[in-house]
């Protein structure tokens, strides 16, 4: 996970209870920094606020942990801290996102619940809130929606869901949008299956938030377009797919086992299907 693209944060995935590693460019070359060992099992994702600078892990051992820049009280040197998240979940960690104000975040789990986390200032630590209903299966992959509020989760049990994350004390009332004027904690605003019967790997939002895509593990992908209402199928000659981003609000790349660039239509009303499919090399 990179951070101003000057700095760098990894965990190695093939070693059990690998340390979060920070490396830092150094002219052409990245050098590491820091080792930051609190997890005892696998880490599973890292997401890193480029605003607030603060680093949030997860972790096959049912934890996460919000870190952060400090002075260390003996050499003055600015050090990470770990402060823990009380995620109550029973399962492993999945995948974790910070909302886009950075004031909460959202971690994916094998619960059969997404964790909502936001800062509780008189306790002095990070409290979550869990999205359950009806979640049938791990949540594999999450995803913000551009006012803070609204999530997209894809899970095993081969849906793509969005949900709202209102949290009364952290966030404004959202404005009316495709997905629904009203949304309290745990509404679904939407429910998609997997064309064929595939776990959902990856899920996302257009920039405007007005566009759903996610990616199944039968090799497709289903972009959404809830005010049409329609969606489109593309099903690939490819192996799955495992994550996605949006270029801008009419392209997106996705990458997996494969690599191929999608150019979705612009108006799904004119055009019935995607306008281009491009493997890159």
């Amino acid at each position: 996970m990179l951070s101003m693209r000057t700095t760098l944060a990894s965990s190695v995935t093939s070693i059990l209870a690998a340390p979060l590693t920070i490396f830092a460019r150094q002219g052409s070359e990245w050098k590491q920094t820091e080792t930051l060992a609190e997890h005892d099992k696998l880490i599973t994702s890292i997401d890193w606020a480029p605003k607030s600078n603060r680093i949030v892990t997860s972790a096959q051992d049912r934890n996460a942990y919000v870190w952060q820049q400090s002075p260390d009280s003996q050499t003055g040197r600015m050090i990470w801290k770990p402060t823990l998240v009380l995620l109550r979940i029973n399962r492993a960690a999945t995948h974790v996102r910070w909302s886009p104000n950075e004031d909460k975040f959202a971690v994916a789990s094998g619960a059969r619940a997404i964790a909502i986390c936001s800062f509780d200032p008189e306790g002095d630590w990070w409290v979550s809130r869990l999205l359950k209903k009806p979640i049938r299966s791990t949540v594999l992959a999450v995803d913000w929606h551009p006012n803070n509020v609204l999530l997209a989760a894809g899970s095993a049990d081969m849906k793509a869901r969005v949900f709202s994350a209102y949290i009364k004390d952290v966030d404004k009332r959202p404005a009316a949008s495709v997905w629904g004027e009203k949304l309290p904690f745990n509404t679904i605003c939407g429910e998609y299956t997997s064309p064929t019967g595939g776990w959902v790997h990856a899920v996302g939002f257009s920039p405007s938030g007005d566009v759903l895509a996610f990616a199944s593990h039968d090799s497709s992908i289903t972009v959404v377009y809830p005010g049409g209402p329609a969606s489109f199928t593309i099903k690939l000659p490819s192996l799955p797919l495992l994550t996605l981003t949006w270029t801008n609000e009419n392209s997106l790349i996705a990458a997996g086992h494969d690599f191929w660039m999608i150019q979705t239509p612009p108006n799904p009303r004119v055009a019935p299907a995607p306008a281009l499919l491009v493997r890159l090399p």
